[in-house]
This record gives C-alpha cells, structure tokens and sequence, in this order.
C-alpha cells in the first residue's frame, strides 16, 4: 500500500475584504516589514493599491517590488533577492497572479539558502535546507492557486525553458484569497486563469499519483469551476467570482500533491518560447490531451461527466471520452478562448523543438498515459 504525502500551508482566508486581517496577522507573526511584489499593470488598475491601502492604515513598514512580468525570468528573480536583501524586509507579500507568487517563492527560497543564487540549480526537486522567507500571497487571479502549492516556475531566458520547481520549503504561511482583488480582472485573462483552474483539477484527477483525498478535491474543484466560471467571466457575478477563488484553491490543494500531466508539459515550452500566458496554453491544449488520455482512465471521465451534470448513462468507451472532452471544448469556445497554436503565433516548424522540451519537463512523469517525444509532437500537430 501506498504512503501518500499531504502538504498544505498553515492559515487561509477566504472572502471579499479578507485583505483587512493583514496587518493584524502581520503583528502577531513578529513581522518588522515587508517586500511587497507585485507587477506594474497591478499598480495601474488599482489592485496593488487596495493592500497598500490596509498596510498604511495601519502603519505597517513595507517596500515595493514591481519588476515582475508574466512567466517571470531569472533576473527578474535576482532583482527582487537583491531589492529584499537592501530593504531589511523579515517578509514578502505576494500580490498578483501565479507569475507574482512565483516570483515571491523564488526570492524567499533563495535567501534563506543562498547555495542556489544561479536559481537555475533549483529545478525539479532541489534540496533545500531552510524554509523560505515567510511569505503571505494575495491572488489577484482565480487559477494558479500558487498560495497554496509547492510549486513555482520561473523562464531561463539563457537556455528558453521553464524551471518547474517543486519545495515544500516554498508554501506560503499565509494565504488571503480576497476576491475583490480577483473581481477586476479582465475578461480573457479571468477566462485563461479559470481554465488553468479546471487543467489543474482535471490533470490531478487523473494523474498516476492521484488517490480518495485529492480525488475529494480535484472532484470538487470541477463541479464548483463549470457552475461559476461562465457567469465569473462573462457577468461579473460577485458569488461566481468568490466561488471560482475558492474552487481553484481547492484544486492547488490537491495537485500540489500528486502532480499534472502534459497538458503543463506542453503549456511550459510555449510559455518560454513564445510568452504565452500560462492560461491560455493550458486551456488551449486541455481538450486535446484529454481526448488523448481518455484511452486510459475511462472511469474517471465518467465520474467528471457525472460531476458535471451530463447523462453517462450505457455509453460506450469512446462516447464517453468524446462527451465530456466536447464539454470541457465547449467551455473553453464559450469563454472565447483559440483553438488552435497557428492562432496564438506559434510556428509550425517549431513543433518539434517544442516536443523535445516537453517531454523533459517535471510534469510529463504525472500523465496518466506513458507519453514518448512523438505521441507530444502529434498532439501539438493536431492542436497547431
């Protein structure tokens, strides 16, 4: 039997204004001041703004660190270590997306164990000796759940690839998942989030390591993303919008430890390659690896079918992958999202250099079906 492994980080807030126990937390943690990352399109819509706010009001010495861009890169990593060591910050507070909170991870690993300063060496499973700087992450988008995962990426702009790092020492100890900070979200980058949300829930139900607690979860997350993400996107829905927070937290919970597949595989190279936002590679693919993987996990596609309301009632094997992978396409059409990699500026004759980075990535051992350099070019093949 097994031995399963669960790691989560120790205290969460959830709802609109949740940003107001920041200071009280930050007191009573011992905190003296804080590195505030974020990135400057946060700052201009005001998002930034809202923190900042409590942290005045209350008097609490911080700096800001805004350098981060999406899929943040090495030197944008050893900007924000040199900016903390100079600051005499004791914390780091994330505002922003998956790229922020990455970023944040990375600068809190890497001045508590300084033997990585190249940030390179911690790709992959890196043996880190000393928990990271204490970092407290505010989302500011509804997917990553970057505040709750042992996980971050950062772009080696030298060799063009994502380090996908994987440390327990990086888990925030504070997560504060305010959706009013998520609500000015726009349009297509609240559609690319939220299905990034549902790749995340959808590969760690299927993933090799998967059992009966992240199944719980992953589960969940599905049910909770195809109830609200519509209505979260397109209306503006303040309960939708809340429960797409809560469902892509309940996601990270769960892949955070048992791994994805290569859906992120194939996201990861087009990421660095191209700059593609990590959502949109993610939703963009989704469909095409699950009607991939399907041949090997039929059970649990029915159980997604059921989750999500359709009838997989005497369906036969191949109707059932087809049903719910039309539904998983719908949702993505739906949300406007391309369908294609010829759409989204990616070259054809780059395919296969992009196969040849996929097949490396951390995240290609979770997939459910063994997968070979050739099966990830066909894939790309058919989804260019």
């Amino acid at each position: 039997m097994a031995v399963n492994r669960m790691i989560l980080n120790e205290t969460s807030y959830f709802g609109p204004k949740a940003r107001e126990v920041i200071s009280s937390e930050f007191t009573s943690r011992g905190y003296q001041k804080a590195l505030v990352v974020t990135d400057k399109s946060l700052i201009e819509a005001g998002i930034t703004g809202k923190v900042l706010e409590v942290l005045d009001t209350d008097f609490i010495p911080y700096e800001v660190f805004s350098d981060v861009k999406p899929n943040p890169t090495v030197s944008c990593v050893k900007a924000g270590i040199e900016q903390f060591q100079n600051s005499n910050a004791d914390c780091l507070i994330a505002v922003g997306g998956g790229s922020v909170i990455d970023t944040a991870k990375a600068i809190g690993i890497v001045v508590k164990n300084p033997e990585f300063s190249d940030i390179v060496s911690l790709v992959g499973t890196a043996e880190t000796k000393n928990r990271s700087v204490p970092i407290i992450a505010l989302p500011t988008t509804a997917g990553t759940a970057a505040e709750v995962t042992i996980n971050y990426v950062i772009t080696d702009e030298k060799s063009v690839n994502k380090l996908v790092c994987v440390d327990p020492h990086d888990i925030p100890v504070l997560s504060i998942i305010d959706t009013e900070l998520m609500a000015g979200m726009p349009e297509n980058i609240a559609a690319w989030t939220g299905l990034d949300a549902l790749t995340h829930a959808i590969e760690g139900y299927i993933t090799k390591g998967s059992w009966c607690m992240t199944d719980m979860m992953h589960l969940k997350a599905i049910q909770m993303i195809f109830d609200n993400l519509v209505r979260a996107v397109k209306d503006k829905d303040e309960e939708a919008i809340n429960n797409m927070g809560i469902a892509q937290y309940i996601a990270g919970m769960g892949f955070s430890n048992v791994g994805l597949g290569i859906v992120h595989s194939m996201a990861h190279p087009l990421g660095a390659v191209y700059d593609t936002p990590h959502g949109l590679a993610n939703a963009l693919l989704l469909p095409y690896v699950m009607e991939w993987n399907g041949e090997v996990c039929v059970q649990k596609f029915e159980e997604i079918g059921t989750a999500i309301g359709l009838d997989m009632n005497a369906l036969t094997k191949d109707e059932i992958i087809q049903k719910v992978v039309e539904k998983v396409r719908d949702l993505s059409i739906q949300l406007g999202v391309p369908q294609h990699l010829s759409e989204i500026g990616v070259k054809q004759e780059d395919l296969k250099m992009l196969a040849k980075k996929a097949i490396i990535d951390p995240c290609t051992g979770g997939n459910p079906r063994n997968v070979t350099v050739n099966d990830i070019l066909e894939l790309y093949k058919k989804a260019f």
